[in-house]
């Protein structure tokens, strides 16, 4: 059998987690797709999967040897329709990775209209504030939120997330409110730190073009969003967040801005790729998808 071939019927047995799942969905006997995946066994001199009476699980060898598969298979099928008429459709699956609140408030409920436009395009999002890594994970795409240090991936900024000082109409009352960073010495904040280095964030704000800094006190720390933001809203003390994650609160009155005048740094925003020559359609596709809905979502 063609080895894209078995490839293919890999990657379904996994992904069904049956044989016989994956060759309903193949159009194959049961025997055949059992045969092909032994045969690939033999080839790559590895087991690749556990087989049980219920249930087909990937091995730590084929966990591995899946990620591939599934890549060469996708760019495989999109290099076959590269003559097929001008306006097909970009196809496979893509796995992409976000931060989590821009995951659950941005990204999640816009994902139907993309589907919609890409039919052929299936997602594998990932929805976390951890830093993963693009090229041992096998993650097609991933979005980064602040500075970069990783020079081994294909950079594209897309543009800016505003940030803003917020507080609780509780905490405000009780402490007043800051008018300027000299105020800061008399409040508290809830600290942050960052899920993957355990760094606690500093206070910043601008001066001119000059971005300045100071640790705050504060009674809790969190390494969360979610955490940060509920926190402040329990009147714990300032945050420093971005506006679209606060929208709803201030409108509500639920939180209040303070110190307009003196925000922190935008924070920049950049879609990292694995190192490669070319980049395929679909990523292409999701990839201006994503800038142009990011874009829309955190104006303001």
């Amino acid at each position: 059998m063609d080895r894209i071939d078995l490839f293919r019927i890999f990657t379904r047995v996994v992904e069904a987690a049956s044989f016989t799942r994956a060759a309903d969905t193949l159009g194959l006997p049961r025997s055949s797709v059992s045969a092909a995946v032994i045969e690939l066994e033999g080839r790559v001199g590895a087991r690749l999967l556990h087989r049980t009476t219920r249930k087909v699980s990937p091995t730590q060898d084929g966990v591995a040897f899946y990620e591939r598969c599934r890549r060469v298979v996708a760019d495989v099928e999109e290099t076959e329709g590269l003559f097929r008429q001008s306006g097909a459709k970009p196809s496979g699956k893509l796995r992409i990775d976000v931060p989590g609140r821009i995951g659950r408030l941005i990204v999640a409920p816009a994902l139907p209209a993309f589907l919609d436009e890409f039919p052929g395009i299936d997602i594998d999002l990932g929805v976390t504030d951890r830093a993963v890594d693009l090229i041992e994970d096998s993650v097609d795409c991933v979005l980064r939120v602040g500075s970069l240090n990783d020079s081994r991936l294909i950079a594209r900024p897309i543009g800016k997330l505003p940030l803003i000082n917020v507080a609780s109409p509780d905490y405000l009352l009780r402490h007043g409110t800051p008018r300027t960073p000299d105020d800061l010495s008399e409040h508290w904040a809830v600290n942050y730190a960052s899920p993957s280095t355990g760094r606690v964030e500093p206070w910043e704000w601008t001066d001119g073009d000059t971005s300045r800094g100071r640790p705050m006190r504060g009674r809790v720390t969190v390494n969360s969003a979610e955490a940060y933001i509920a926190c402040c809203l329990a009147g714990l003390g300032l945050i420093q967040i971005p506006a679209y994650d606060v929208r709803v609160h201030l409108l509500a009155g639920e939180l209040v801005e303070v110190m307009p005048d003196h925000r922190a740094e935008p924070l920049p925003m950049t879609l990292l790729y694995p190192h490669r020559q070319h980049l395929s359609r679909r990523v292409q596709v999701f990839a201006a998808w994503l800038e142009g809905l990011l874009t829309k979502a955190v104006a303001g």
